[in-house]
């Protein structure tokens, strides 16, 4: 006779260990052949079974050239000129690659491989050393950064016959990696000095910035696509085995290298199956790593699925989690300051001008902040507050703030140049954009606000829309077309938000806490205000539809700076209560995916 359990309960499977997730997120790397030559700073080409690692460093540069076919390493030909620190392209198969550049004296050399010898062709515009390549084969190739001899961001396109200098990286720098086809490429880390986390696409004319790695790092690991890459190894200030893998939009961490190392190791294959091989520890090494994502076998297939560990004795499920966010400290402001112009995202920041100091005044003050610390530049030519920015730490604009309200400034990266004036002064309004395309809204005067909106399209200033709301201490954040303003008082003080799409201002939900003189980062479908008066600590992410209060800064603050990309990565500095030099990071971890949780 059938029992109850039959008819209404259902099985569960037994296993000995904790399933993980699928793909790269549950992926190992485990052991592969040695290189037969221990050494660091290798380049290679190729993909997980069919892969050739050149040249790099042992107790001098080499021109040694090894070969790999899934599970050990035959030398080949070696290069004509012997080189570290180069960069490379060439995918599959590794038989059309090209090596350029490299050396202790910075050489433009470029040699080609066709699965037999090298040939040498013609040379890099720009000799330089501990560059990034990129590209998928010998005819076609990227190269970008290095030391040419001092921090650079040129970048070269190799054509198959000649190279050609194309847009500069954002960020130059040396020891990045570099990974994908020259018309996707993607170059992340290195060193400024210091080190930078900081992340470019290219997309055949120009580069973008992107999400910053979690780990700041050099001479590290690349391999994989724009859309699908890894990052692993490098030095963080000591070595590290930290791999990390981006999805097209942000990096998380997936499973370590077993050997920790620095000084460039090897990467070549996709995010899925990769190799690394080489580096240093406390001195080269030959050992070589495969990455391997874990196949639907290994894995958690469903949210919910339930099983019996028979190693715990554990009824267990699978559940998603995610993170919530927090600030953490950053390094400290040079001169303390409130009511600056804000620029940049979390990683390359700058805070101009504002009121503060000792004796406290208006400022023409200049800080660049790199990820870690803070950096005095060069100053702007007037010192103010109460102004707004945008932009980037190498190509930036500010404009209004007493003296001179309708004052404008444009940054090169080196130094402050005058530009036109705007129409009419403004004074504690907002702004989004980017040097070339930027507007500002809001503000005094008069005295209960202003609605006024001023397009700057790199060149004149134009009248827009204007707002349904005067308001002035507000937040804004976005781009030209795509921008919110948030907050403010109008007088008084007000939740009011309001969504710009290029053409008119659109009321939308308002914020949780009313508040003035607040600070905000992100675009119009992922946001987040944080500080404000009241003075508060509150921070708010919006999601695009709808605002959720979410971890407080570490202190409550107003007219505090604040820069960032959605509302996963943002950055609050200064303010006042009292005038406060303090930098506070804002982070929310990826979703960790299927996790096992114990059932009781």
């Amino acid at each position: 006779m059938t029992d109850y359990k039959t008819i209404k309960g259902f099985s569960i499977q037994s296993i000995a260990t904790d399933p993980k997730n699928s793909g790269v997120a549950g992926a190992t790397w485990a052991s592969g052949g040695n290189l037969n030559t221990a050494r660091r700073r290798i380049l290679g080409s190729g993909v997980q079974t069919a892969a050739i690692g050149v040249a790099g460093y042992s107790t001098t540069a080499l021109a040694i050239a090894e070969s790999y076919n899934g599970s050990s390493w035959t030398e080949v030909s070696d290069l004509n000129t012997a080189r570290d620190s180069g960069g490379m392209a060439g995918s599959a198969p590794y038989t059309a690659t090209i090596y350029f550049g490299g050396g202790n004296s910075n050489t433009a050399k470029a040699e080609t491989w066709d699965g037999s010898s090298w040939t040498e062709v013609g040379d890099l515009n720009t000799a330089r050393n501990l560059g990034a390549g990129t590209g998928s084969s010998a005819t076609n190739a990227l190269a970008t950064s290095g030391e040419a001899p001092s921090i650079s961001g040129i970048t070269e396109v190799w054509d198959g016959s000649s190279w050609t200098e194309v847009g500069n990286l954002n960020t130059g720098r040396a020891f990045a990696a570099g990974t994908g086809p020259n018309t996707a490429a993607l170059v992340f880390g290195g060193e400024t000095y210091p080190l930078v986390a900081s992340t470019e696409l290219y997309n055949g004319t120009a580069w973008s910035e992107l999400n910053d790695l979690n780990t700041a790092r050099s001479s590290h690991g690349g391999s994989g696509v724009s859309t699908n890459a890894l990052a692993f190894g490098g030095s963080t200030g000591s070595v590290t085995g930290i791999t990390e893998n981006f999805d097209g939009t942000s990096w998380s961490e997936v499973a370590d290298l077993s050997t920790a190392r620095g000084g460039g190791p090897v990467g070549v294959g996709t995010s899925p199956s990769s190799l690394a091989a080489g580096g240093i520890t406390n001195a080269n090494v030959a050992v070589t790593e495969e990455f391997t994502a874990a196949t639907i076998t290994d894995a958690i297939i469903n949210e919910g699925d339930v099983y019996f560990n028979t190693a715990t004795n554990l009824i267990r499920l699978s559940k998603k989690i995610f993170g919530t966010g927090a600030w953490a400290s950053g390094g400290a402001l040079n001169t303390a300051l409130q009511n600056m112009a804000s620029v940049g995202i979390q990683t390359a920041a700058l805070s101009v001008g504002g009121y503060g100091g000792s004796p406290a005044a208006v400022r023409a003050v200049n800080q660049q902040y790199n990820g870690s610390t803070w950096s005095e530049q060069a100053d702007i030519n007037t010192a103010r507050a109460g102004h707004r920015g945008d932009g980037t730490t190498t190509a930036a604009i500010v404009a209004g703030g007493p003296p001179g309200a309708d004052l404008v400034e444009l940054w090169d990266g080196t130094s402050w140049t005058e530009t036109t004036e705007m129409a009419s002064g403004k004074e504690n309004a907002a702004s989004a954009g980017v040097s070339t395309a930027f507007i500002t809204f809001g503000g005094v005067p008069p005295s209960t606000g202003d609605v006024n909106t001023y397009l700057w399209n790199g060149s004149a200033w134009a009248e827009k829309a204007d707002m349904n709301q005067a308001k002035r201490n507000l937040a804004g954040f976005g781009t030209s077309t795509a921008a919110l303003a948030a907050g403010g008082e109008t007088p008084p003080v007000t939740a009011n938000v309001e969504s710009y799409n290029g053409t008119s201002w659109t009321e939308i939900a308002n914020l949780n806490t009313a508040r003035r003189a607040l600070a905000g980062s992100g675009t119009t479908t992922l946001g987040l205000v944080y500080g404000g008066i009241p003075n508060t600590a509150k921070t708010e992410s919006w999601n695009g539809s709808s605002w959720t209060e979410v971890g407080d800064l570490a202190a409550a603050v107003s007219t505090n700076g604040g820069v960032g990309t959605g509302n996963t990565l943002a950055l609050s500095f200064g303010g006042e209560d009292p005038i406060v030099a303090a930098t506070e990071e804002w982070t929310v971890p990826d979703s960790i995916g299927n996790i096992s949780v114990d059932v009781d």
